[in-house]
């Protein structure tokens, strides 16, 4: 396929420079944008991963989460827990959570969501609900009468919740009446209000431990105990170390812990990828052996000549190939100019998603991949013509 490549190249240089430089042009854009169309939506559903990977940390799981052992409802001994876990390198901080189901009631209005109980120091440790307060503080140590409350849990006033939670219209200083699932009922005054855009964390609500446990009856209990691990991506190698520490309770990953909801929108995201990028390669297809077949058969008499002198069929279709494989490659270039640009306006711009802003993440083997795909496909469009309109006999090909 090889055989004379100078003599090859030469003529799809002269077939380059004496064609139509309106539909090279246009042949190079559409090759652009379909490389566009193979980057981007593989980068958004990478950004859509990263963005939930993010909050689970973040806000709901943090790295790990230690859970009771198969049939206790509560971790006993929670402080020597930390204590043994703390000690672990890598492990940068704990946070005891207790968990309640309970019911808020707001000046005739009541809804049912979680309540949790947590040591404040601990928790900033160990998540950055804190640092997304949008109204008031967040808890400290010795609070016993204060709550702070996800934004959608305390709502708007007027403005239903889509079925969420909501108690529509609380603010800080207002107080909260909780009943607790042993019947016992508080009130708290709302000392602040954080949003997330976490679904989970924004629906609940939380309280000191020491608060929780008094109405609980619990005594260095808790219902899980969060892990943040000094590095992210290595949850399945800390897991172990904890294990080999001779922890008993059950350990998971914050990805098995949400893994249900997020695999299950990965696999809707990949189907609509799968079906976006064959559509573009089909497009790649036509495009490239539409401008082929047209540009050999308009050169058909050239090609009868070209064979009459000498010149071997194999080198004339690879004189096509290599001109496909130059506006694919210019193509492919300008497809990556104009990705930078579509990401970078992303990046300032993001989407924004029910679960929060999403930033385009583009990962290397995903260019490889297309440009690869990309170039395998138009080789075989522009080949198929140009052998077609090549083996014809000399004669057939210069009477045209």
């Amino acid at each position: 396929m090889f055989e004379g490549l100078s003599v090859s190249a030469f003529l799809a240089w002269k077939s380059i420079q004496r064609g139509s430089k309106g539909t090279l042009a246009l042949t190079i854009m559409i090759i652009a944008l379909i490389f566009v169309n193979l980057v981007f939506l593989p980068s958004i559903i990478s950004g859509v991963v990263k963005t939930f990977d993010d909050q689970s940390i973040n806000f709901d799981f943090a790295n790990l989460v230690i859970e009771p052992r198969e049939g206790s409802q509560y971790i006993d001994g929670v402080t020597g827990l930390q204590k043994k876990v703390e000690r672990i390198p890598g492990i940068t901080g704990t946070s005891p959570r207790i968990a309640a189901g309970v019911t808020y009631f707001y000046r005739g209005r009541n809804t049912a969501s979680t309540l949790y109980g947590i040591t404040p120091g601990d928790e900033r440790s160990a998540t950055k609900i804190a640092d997304y307060m949008t109204e008031g503080e967040f808890l400290s140590n010795g609070d016993t009468d204060a709550i702070v409350m996800g934004a959608t849990l305390a709502g708007q006033e007027g403005e239903e919740a889509g079925g969420l939670p909501s108690l529509q219209g609380v603010v800080v200083g207002d107080s909260v009446e909780v009943a607790y699932p042993n019947g016992e009922t508080r009130t708290y005054r709302v000392k602040g209000i954080y949003k997330t855009q976490s679904f989970g964390v924004d629906t609940a609500a939380f309280v000191t431990s020491r608060e929780m446990s008094g109405v609980l009856g619990l005594r260095d209990q808790a219902s899980m105990v969060l892990v943040k691990t000094e590095v992210n991506g290595r949850e399945d190698d800390y897991k172990m170390v904890l294990l080999s520490y001779g922890i008993q309770e059950e350990i998971r990953t914050y990805q098995e812990k949400s893994g249900g909801f997020v695999d299950q929108a990965i696999q809707s995201f990949n189907i609509i990828n799968a079906i976006s990028t064959l559509v573009s390669l089909i497009i790649a297809v036509v495009v490239v052996f539409i401008v082929i077949f047209i540009n050999t058969v308009n050169r058909r008499r050239q090609i009868g000549i070209l064979k009459a002198i000498g010149i071997d069929q194999q080198i004339i279709i690879n004189s096509y190939v290599l001109q496909v494989l130059f506006i694919t490659a210019v193509g492919a270039l300008a497809g990556m100019a104009l990705a930078a640009g579509v990401m970078a306006y992303l990046t300032a711009y993001p989407l924004v998603f029910p679960g929060g802003p999403v930033y385009p993440v583009v990962e290397v083997q995903a260019i490889l991949r297309s440009i690869a795909s990309l170039f395998a496909v138009s080789v075989v469009a522009g080949y198929i013509p140009a052998w077609q309109i090549a083996g014809e006999d000399i004669l057939t090909a210069i009477r045209g």
